[in-house]
Protein backbone atom coordinates (compact mmCIF):
# COMPACT_ATOMS: atom_id res chain seq x y z
CA UNK A 1 0.00 0.00 0.00
CA UNK A 2 1.14 3.58 -0.96
CA UNK A 3 2.10 5.32 2.43
CA UNK A 4 0.43 8.37 1.64
CA UNK A 5 -2.57 6.25 1.81
CA UNK A 6 -2.02 5.52 5.27
CA UNK A 7 -3.54 6.56 8.23
CA UNK A 8 -1.87 4.58 10.72
CA UNK A 9 1.66 2.84 10.82
CA UNK A 10 4.28 1.42 12.51
CA UNK A 11 7.91 -0.18 11.54
CA UNK A 12 9.41 -2.75 13.64
CA UNK A 13 7.44 -1.59 16.88
CA UNK A 14 8.91 -3.45 19.68
CA UNK A 15 7.85 -2.44 23.51
CA UNK A 16 9.37 -4.40 26.63
CA UNK A 17 7.80 -3.84 30.22
CA UNK A 18 11.38 -4.65 31.91
CA UNK A 19 11.81 -8.13 30.82
CA UNK A 20 8.54 -8.83 29.53
CA UNK A 21 7.81 -8.70 25.73
CA UNK A 22 5.01 -6.41 25.07
CA UNK A 23 5.63 -5.64 21.15
CA UNK A 24 8.19 -7.82 18.89
CA UNK A 25 9.31 -6.16 16.18
CA UNK A 26 5.74 -5.33 14.84
CA UNK A 27 5.24 -3.60 11.65
CA UNK A 28 1.03 -2.72 10.84
CA UNK A 29 -0.56 -0.62 8.45
CA UNK A 30 -4.26 0.71 7.88
CA UNK A 31 -5.62 2.65 5.18
CA UNK A 32 -7.63 6.05 5.43
CA UNK A 33 -11.03 5.37 6.11
CA UNK A 34 -10.31 1.82 6.55
CA UNK A 35 -12.07 -0.22 9.93
CA UNK A 36 -9.12 -2.51 11.04
CA UNK A 37 -9.86 -4.83 13.64
CA UNK A 38 -7.37 -6.46 16.10
CA UNK A 39 -7.96 -9.75 17.33
CA UNK A 40 -5.72 -11.72 19.85
CA UNK A 41 -5.81 -13.36 23.09
CA UNK A 42 -5.43 -12.09 26.17
CA UNK A 43 -2.01 -10.59 26.75
CA UNK A 44 -1.13 -10.77 22.33
CA UNK A 45 -0.37 -7.19 22.38
CA UNK A 46 -3.73 -5.15 21.39
CA UNK A 47 -4.13 -2.93 23.96
CA UNK A 48 -0.37 -2.20 23.97
CA UNK A 49 -0.34 -1.48 20.45
CA UNK A 50 -3.81 0.98 20.76
CA UNK A 51 -1.85 2.78 23.19
CA UNK A 52 1.42 3.23 21.17
CA UNK A 53 -0.32 4.35 18.45
CA UNK A 54 -2.15 7.29 20.67
CA UNK A 55 2.01 8.12 22.23
CA UNK A 56 0.49 6.97 25.69
CA UNK A 57 3.49 4.30 25.74
CA UNK A 58 6.94 4.85 24.38
CA UNK A 59 9.03 2.11 22.41
CA UNK A 60 11.56 0.46 22.96
CA UNK A 61 12.59 0.71 19.43
CA UNK A 62 11.01 1.03 16.47
CA UNK A 63 8.46 4.32 14.70
CA UNK A 64 5.03 4.77 15.41
CA UNK A 65 3.30 7.10 12.55
CA UNK A 66 -0.42 8.96 12.74
CA UNK A 67 -1.42 10.58 9.58
CA UNK A 68 2.13 10.80 8.62
CA UNK A 69 3.16 12.46 11.84
CA UNK A 70 6.04 10.57 14.10
CA UNK A 71 3.75 9.90 17.33
CA UNK A 72 6.85 10.75 19.36
CA UNK A 73 8.15 13.60 17.89
CA UNK A 74 3.84 15.41 17.73
CA UNK A 75 2.41 13.80 20.50
CA UNK A 76 0.17 16.62 21.01
CA UNK A 77 -0.99 17.20 17.13
CA UNK A 78 -1.78 13.44 17.00
CA UNK A 79 -4.32 13.70 20.01
CA UNK A 80 -6.18 16.52 18.71
CA UNK A 81 -6.84 14.34 15.52
CA UNK A 82 -7.09 10.88 17.44
CA UNK A 83 -10.49 9.71 19.64
CA UNK A 84 -9.75 7.29 22.29
CA UNK A 85 -11.31 4.40 24.31
CA UNK A 86 -9.53 2.52 26.58
CA UNK A 87 -10.69 -1.28 27.94
CA UNK A 88 -11.62 0.19 31.17
CA UNK A 89 -12.59 4.11 30.58
CA UNK A 90 -11.70 6.09 33.45
CA UNK A 91 -14.24 9.09 33.63
CA UNK A 92 -14.63 11.56 36.07
CA UNK A 93 -17.74 10.29 38.26
CA UNK A 94 -18.43 12.93 40.54
CA UNK A 95 -20.18 15.07 37.16
CA UNK A 96 -23.09 13.94 35.29
CA UNK A 97 -22.91 12.97 31.85
CA UNK A 98 -23.68 16.39 30.15
CA UNK A 99 -20.73 18.71 32.55
CA UNK A 100 -18.40 15.95 31.67
CA UNK A 101 -19.00 16.13 28.14
CA UNK A 102 -19.10 19.44 28.04
CA UNK A 103 -15.64 19.65 29.37
CA UNK A 104 -14.47 17.31 27.03
CA UNK A 105 -15.56 19.74 24.56
CA UNK A 106 -14.24 23.07 25.98
CA UNK A 107 -10.43 21.20 25.98
CA UNK A 108 -11.05 19.87 22.52
CA UNK A 109 -12.25 23.70 21.58
CA UNK A 110 -15.47 23.20 20.65
CA UNK A 111 -17.77 25.88 19.90
CA UNK A 112 -21.08 26.59 22.38
CA UNK A 113 -23.18 26.28 19.48
CA UNK A 114 -21.09 22.58 17.79
CA UNK A 115 -20.64 21.23 21.99
CA UNK A 116 -24.17 21.78 22.41
CA UNK A 117 -25.13 19.99 18.78
CA UNK A 118 -23.25 17.32 19.25
CA UNK A 119 -23.73 16.86 22.80
CA UNK A 120 -27.28 16.41 22.34
CA UNK A 121 -27.63 14.57 19.57
CA UNK A 122 -25.19 11.70 20.97
CA UNK A 123 -26.94 11.37 24.31
CA UNK A 124 -30.23 11.04 21.77
CA UNK A 125 -28.01 8.24 19.81
CA UNK A 126 -27.24 6.31 22.67
CA UNK A 127 -30.17 6.13 24.86
CA UNK A 128 -29.14 8.55 27.52
CA UNK A 129 -32.19 10.63 27.64
CA UNK A 130 -33.39 11.44 30.81
CA UNK A 131 -30.39 10.50 32.46
CA UNK A 132 -27.89 12.91 31.21
CA UNK A 133 -28.43 15.03 34.49
CA UNK A 134 -26.95 12.21 36.46
CA UNK A 135 -23.59 11.29 38.42
CA UNK A 136 -21.57 9.28 36.28
CA UNK A 137 -20.74 7.38 39.83
CA UNK A 138 -24.46 6.07 39.42
CA UNK A 139 -23.54 5.00 36.05
CA UNK A 140 -23.88 1.20 35.13
CA UNK A 141 -20.80 -0.27 33.30
CA UNK A 142 -22.32 -0.12 29.83
CA UNK A 143 -23.92 3.53 30.24
CA UNK A 144 -19.81 4.71 31.38
CA UNK A 145 -18.89 2.82 28.43
CA UNK A 146 -21.69 5.38 26.40
CA UNK A 147 -20.25 8.09 28.07
CA UNK A 148 -16.76 7.01 27.10
CA UNK A 149 -17.52 6.96 23.24
CA UNK A 150 -19.07 10.04 23.03
CA UNK A 151 -16.12 11.67 24.57
CA UNK A 152 -13.97 10.59 22.40
CA UNK A 153 -16.06 11.37 18.81
CA UNK A 154 -16.80 14.71 20.33
CA UNK A 155 -14.32 16.59 18.02
CA UNK A 156 -14.82 14.47 15.14
CA UNK A 157 -11.18 12.46 15.27
CA UNK A 158 -9.51 11.47 12.05
CA UNK A 159 -8.70 8.19 13.37
CA UNK A 160 -10.45 6.48 16.32
CA UNK A 161 -9.08 3.73 18.27
CA UNK A 162 -11.24 1.65 20.62
CA UNK A 163 -9.84 -1.12 22.80
CA UNK A 164 -13.40 -3.56 23.69
CA UNK A 165 -15.78 -0.55 22.95
CA UNK A 166 -18.94 -2.88 23.58
CA UNK A 167 -18.00 -4.19 26.88
CA UNK A 168 -21.31 -3.63 28.68
CA UNK A 169 -23.25 -2.45 25.93
CA UNK A 170 -26.70 -3.40 25.58
CA UNK A 171 -27.58 -4.87 22.21
CA UNK A 172 -29.38 -1.98 20.67
CA UNK A 173 -26.19 0.49 21.56
CA UNK A 174 -23.61 -2.51 19.90
CA UNK A 175 -25.86 -2.09 16.95
CA UNK A 176 -25.49 2.64 17.12
CA UNK A 177 -21.73 1.72 17.93
CA UNK A 178 -21.51 -0.52 14.94
CA UNK A 179 -23.38 1.74 12.58
CA UNK A 180 -21.66 4.78 13.96
CA UNK A 181 -17.78 3.41 12.88
CA UNK A 182 -19.19 2.54 9.46
CA UNK A 183 -20.47 6.31 8.90
CA UNK A 184 -17.18 7.65 10.02
CA UNK A 185 -15.82 5.16 7.82
CA UNK A 186 -17.57 7.21 4.97
CA UNK A 187 -16.81 10.00 6.04
CA UNK A 188 -12.58 8.82 5.81
CA UNK A 189 -12.50 8.12 9.67
CA UNK A 190 -9.94 5.42 10.39
CA UNK A 191 -10.77 3.36 13.05
CA UNK A 192 -8.75 0.20 14.87
CA UNK A 193 -11.08 -1.63 17.05
CA UNK A 194 -9.58 -4.51 19.41
CA UNK A 195 -12.79 -7.12 20.16
CA UNK A 196 -12.33 -10.49 21.72
CA UNK A 197 -16.11 -10.81 20.15
CA UNK A 198 -15.17 -12.27 16.72
CA UNK A 199 -18.82 -11.96 15.37
CA UNK A 200 -18.35 -8.36 15.58
CA UNK A 201 -14.89 -8.31 14.25
CA UNK A 202 -16.06 -9.52 11.33
CA UNK A 203 -19.70 -7.67 11.30
CA UNK A 204 -17.79 -4.59 11.78
CA UNK A 205 -14.08 -4.61 10.10
CA UNK A 206 -12.70 -4.61 6.54
CA UNK A 207 -9.98 -6.43 7.68
CA UNK A 208 -8.54 -8.29 10.76
CA UNK A 209 -5.43 -8.54 11.83
CA UNK A 210 -4.26 -11.39 14.34
CA UNK A 211 -1.73 -10.95 17.26
CA UNK A 212 0.26 -13.29 18.87
CA UNK A 213 2.60 -12.83 21.33
CA UNK A 214 3.03 -9.16 20.39
CA UNK A 215 3.52 -9.95 16.62
CA UNK A 216 1.40 -10.23 13.28
CA UNK A 217 0.43 -13.69 13.01
CA UNK A 218 -2.05 -13.12 10.23
CA UNK A 219 -3.53 -10.83 8.53
CA UNK A 220 -6.63 -10.19 6.06
CA UNK A 221 -10.17 -10.25 5.20
CA UNK A 222 -12.54 -13.12 7.13
CA UNK A 223 -12.68 -15.08 3.89
CA UNK A 224 -8.60 -14.52 3.55
CA UNK A 225 -7.96 -15.75 6.82
CA UNK A 226 -10.50 -18.53 6.56
CA UNK A 227 -8.23 -19.64 3.42
CA UNK A 228 -5.07 -19.41 5.25
CA UNK A 229 -6.44 -21.49 7.83
CA UNK A 230 -7.45 -23.99 5.34
CA UNK A 231 -11.30 -23.80 6.64
CA UNK A 232 -12.88 -21.75 3.91
CA UNK A 233 -16.40 -22.72 5.33
CA UNK A 234 -16.01 -22.47 8.52
CA UNK A 235 -16.59 -20.03 11.25
CA UNK A 236 -14.34 -17.32 12.49
CA UNK A 237 -13.75 -18.99 16.18
CA UNK A 238 -12.73 -22.11 14.10
CA UNK A 239 -10.13 -19.82 11.98
CA UNK A 240 -8.56 -18.20 15.17
CA UNK A 241 -8.47 -21.12 17.01
CA UNK A 242 -6.45 -23.19 14.58
CA UNK A 243 -4.22 -19.79 13.11
CA UNK A 244 -3.63 -19.19 16.59
CA UNK A 245 -2.68 -23.18 17.76
CA UNK A 246 -5.07 -23.05 20.14
CA UNK A 247 -6.74 -26.51 21.11
CA UNK A 248 -10.58 -26.65 20.42
CA UNK A 249 -12.86 -25.97 22.77
CA UNK A 250 -13.97 -29.54 23.06
CA UNK A 251 -10.41 -30.80 24.06
CA UNK A 252 -10.27 -28.21 26.70
CA UNK A 253 -13.63 -29.52 28.19
CA UNK A 254 -12.61 -32.73 27.59
CA UNK A 255 -9.40 -32.52 29.43
CA UNK A 256 -11.03 -30.47 32.13
CA UNK A 257 -14.03 -33.32 32.76
CA UNK A 258 -10.93 -36.01 33.26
Amino acid sequence: MDSRGLAVETEHLTKFYGRTLGLSDLSFAVGSGEVRGLLGQNGSGKSTLLKSLLGLIHPTSGLVRVLGLDVQKFPMEIRRSVGYVPESPRLYEFLTATEYLDFIADVRGLSYAEKKERIGRLIQALDLEGKQGDTISGYSQGMKQKVALMGSILHRPRVLLLDEPLNGLDPKSARVVKELVHSLAHEGVTTVFSTHILEIAEAICDRLTILQNGRVLAEGTAQELREKAGLPGSGLEDVFLKLTGTKGVEDIVEALMR
